[in-house]
């Protein structure tokens, strides 16, 4: 965990990352003065990331009584990527169909760029470029109510989203998968490039669920190994 000068943001990332590796298990007390002592900041921000952590479905604020870590059943995790893949498919139909030449070619040059960071394995580079290009598309697709509903939808996957670049060759994978939506959308193929996105959707939730269902021992193991 982060500490010193921590945002709320970096609290945020950094205890969804601990629930959904397991390190923070379910019912675990989240005591917001330890917290607080952990990331050497005052309650407040603690209290704005809990209420983050709450809003995403990862902690459970009890009155009176502090908040836990939640429980995330698989059958709650299943459906929330169901409905992200399907948001994610129209998002890439529309944008096969409505971006402009000058957002196309972007998407393509970062894309492509994005590469190196595979090549490298820079996991967080990566991830962060991840981020840009489903925004490039929920942006390409022009409609304003969809591209709200996505993103709202992804900032609750987000910490699930983020844990499949920590299973081996996932960087690879993605960029592929990446590249077959980048092709579809160049063709301006809306068929094609909803179908890859929900294929891409529906590969992220199963590397997803292996790794946050994984035992948090081994999870460490695996990457201690790694380093």
């Amino acid at each position: 965990m982060v500490r010193s000068g921590t945002t709320v943001d970096q609290m945020v990332r950094a205890i969804a990352d601990r629930i959904v590796t397991g390190y923070l298990r379910p019912g675990e007390k989240l005591d917001e003065g330890s917290l607080a002592a952990r990331f050497d900041v005052s309650r407040t921000p603690v209290r704005e990331a809990l209420g983050q952590l709450s809003a995403m479905g990862l902690v459970e604020r009890r009155p009176n009584r502090g908040a836990i870590v939640a429980v995330i059943t698989q059958e709650h995790l299943a459906s929330m990527f169901e409905s992200m893949a399907e948001l994610e498919a129209i998002c890439a139909r529309f944008s096969a169909e409505r971006m402009t030449g000058a957002e196309r070619r972007s998407l393509e040059l970062e894309h492509q760029a994005s590469a190196r960071l595979v090549q490298l394995g820079a996991e967080e580079d990566y991830e962060y470029f991840n981020t840009d290009f489903h925004s490039r598309l929920y942006r390409g697709a022009h409609n304003a109510h969809i591209h709200d509903l996505t993103v709202t939808t992804r900032s609750r996957l987000a910490p699930f989203r983020r844990a499949q670049f920590m299973l081996p060759g996932r960087l690879a994978k993605s960029w592929q998968e990446h590249d077959v939506i980048v092709t579809a959308i160049m063709r301006g193929d809306g068929a094609a490039a909803g179908k890859a996105a929900r294929d891409h959707v529906s590969i992220v939730s199963e590397a997803s669920a292996v790794f946050a269902a994984a035992d948090p021992m081994e999870s460490r193991l695996s990457r201690s190994v790694r380093r």
